[in-house]
């Protein structure tokens, strides 16, 4: 059995108490002799194993409560950490096997015999004793006092005084403004916004209860050309109950025709009978450089008239365009830019700094549908070239080698890979076998399947081209090819 804690010294009695409630001196023990003596208190049952499995404290030698489960140190108790001070596990109000013990009360100094002006009363209480303070301390907190409410006092007055209640509503009012107007460089944004937006249309398409949305520009005003993507307006080709529907910058609309379109560069020409329109002054990419600022003017989301800027973020690359519900299968060497383009885009007007369009905006890549910074558009170059042919002969023609291929590589080396060759076709008369891995075209470097339709492409039917391949992982060699028609 461990001792039994007596607790701190009691402090001697003062002699009226000790007469008053005090041991007689002729008695050593008890008041009263003789007095039965109670039975030993029986020892509790162990408690259930079940509990001790749930609440006892892990090991022999520990004692008091245990954490619960995720239970940890904190500045205040909480359902999650209820040990909220270092020594908790110590504490002996929180270990059931902490013996009892009794101790005297608490016993305070009197307070006069305490110094200072902070004194502790009977009740363990704390209060200033403002005697103790001292006169300088005094007249300062008085002084500030008598500050304060005298500026208090004065603040109030003047306020209640001079803060008259005004008027909720007033005739009178009138708003500032500025009165001189804005300045625009000459070749700003808004200038070839301003100059451009009327050129560019928005092209409405309806298939029965179904319809589309994309963006055109106007190519020769006089007779209502109109120069678009393919994949806008190919559903309604053949399609009795298709309507299309050009939208103009001033509200109107005019229906329109298809002229041609051209799967292979998703290039397509309708035609409206409104003359008179705007038409767009096409540009070059011939001197176009990498960083050069754009515009892109289309109707995304069906927002007609919208403008986004950006610059020319790579030139030159190949792009495969296909699907979009429409029978585009194409291979485009686009422009890339960061201007914003989405869904609606789809045919409107990427424009340089002159005012001048350079590329009809076509494609974008994204994870999510939507615009990431990564927008393509057909250099308009080769969409004027695909275009023409469509108004003179409502169809356009393309080279062909007459090889299908697919993009490989050898770790070092790039190429496209001659996956089959058409029987009778320019590649197998000029030798080209399956498996054999194509590297150049001309002065071309060919790294992508790609890169080989884009190389072909630029070429017209006819052309005479020299192709350098691999066969068998032996040197390159090449060969002449005249390329057929697709």
């Amino acid at each position: 059995m461990r001792p039994r804690s007596t607790g701190p010294a009691r402090p001697e009695a003062s002699p009226a108490l000790s007469q008053a409630f005090g041991r007689p001196a002729a008695v050593s023990g008890t008041f009263a002799g003789g007095g039965p003596t109670l039975p030993p208190r029986p020892a509790a049952p162990p408690p259930p194993e079940a509990l001790l499995r749930a609440f006892a404290p892990a090991g022999t030698d520990r004692r008091g409560l245990q954490e619960p489960p995720g239970g940890r140190l904190g500045r205040r108790r909480t359902s999650a950490g209820p040990w909220w001070k270092s020594d908790a596990r110590t504490d002996p109000w929180r270990d059931p096997h902490a013996p009892a013990a009794l101790t005297g009360p608490a016993v305070y100094p009197d307070e006069a015999e305490q110094e200072g002006p902070v004194v502790v009363d009977g009740k363990g209480r704390k209060k200033l004793r403002f005697r103790d303070l001292s006169i300088r301390i005094s007249a300062l907190v008085l002084l500030a006092v008598l500050v304060i409410g005298a500026l208090g006092g004065a603040l109030g007055y003047w306020l209640t005084r001079t803060a008259a209640e005004s008027p909720l509503l007033d005739a009178d009012t009138q708003l500032s403004e500025v009165n001189e107007g804005v300045v625009r460089e000459p070749g700003s944004v808004a200038e070839i916004a301003a100059a451009v937006t009327p050129a560019v249309v928005s092209i409405e398409v309806r298939l029965g209860d179904a319809g589309a949305t994309g963006s055109g520009v106007v190519v020769d005003g006089d007779l209502g050309y109109i120069m678009t993507n393919n994949h806008v307006i190919s559903g309604a080709d053949g399609n009795d109950d298709a309507e299309i529907r050009a939208v103009f910058s001033d509200g109107s609309g005019s229906e329109a025709r298809i002229v041609g379109r051209d799967p292979a560069s998703d290039i397509a020409v309708i035609k409206v009978e409104k003359p008179g329109l705007l038409e767009a002054s096409l540009g070059s990419v011939d001197d176009l450089v990498v960083g050069d600022p754009v515009i892109a003017i289309g109707s995304p989301l069906g927002l007609a008239g919208t403008v986004t800027t950006g610059i020319v973020s790579a030139l030159d690359r190949p792009v495969r365009l296909s699907g979009e519900g429409s029978d585009t299968n194409a291979v485009i060497s686009a422009v890339q830019t960061d201007a914003p383009i989405n869904p609606g885009n789809s045919g409107g007007a990427l424009v340089d700094a002159t005012g001048a369009v350079i590329g009809i905006n076509t494609a974008i890549a994204s994870l999510g549908g939507g615009s990431v910074g990564l927008g393509f558009a057909i250099p308009i170059d080769r969409a004027r070239f695909i275009a023409e042919q469509l108004i003179a002969n409502g169809e356009a023609v393309h080279a062909t080698l007459g090889v299908n291929a697919r993009s490989v590589t050898d770790g070092t080396r790039d190429g496209a890979l001659v996956v089959n060759v058409e029987p009778e076709g320019p590649a197998a008369e000029a030798g080209l076998r399956e498996q054999d891995v194509i590297i150049a075209v001309d002065d071309m470097r060919v790294g992508s399947s790609e890169e080989l339709a884009v190389a072909v492409d630029v070429h017209a039917p006819g052309d005479t081209v020299t192709i350098e391949y691999v066969r068998g992982g032996e040197e390159s060699t090449t060969v002449q090819a005249t390329l057929g028609e697709a």
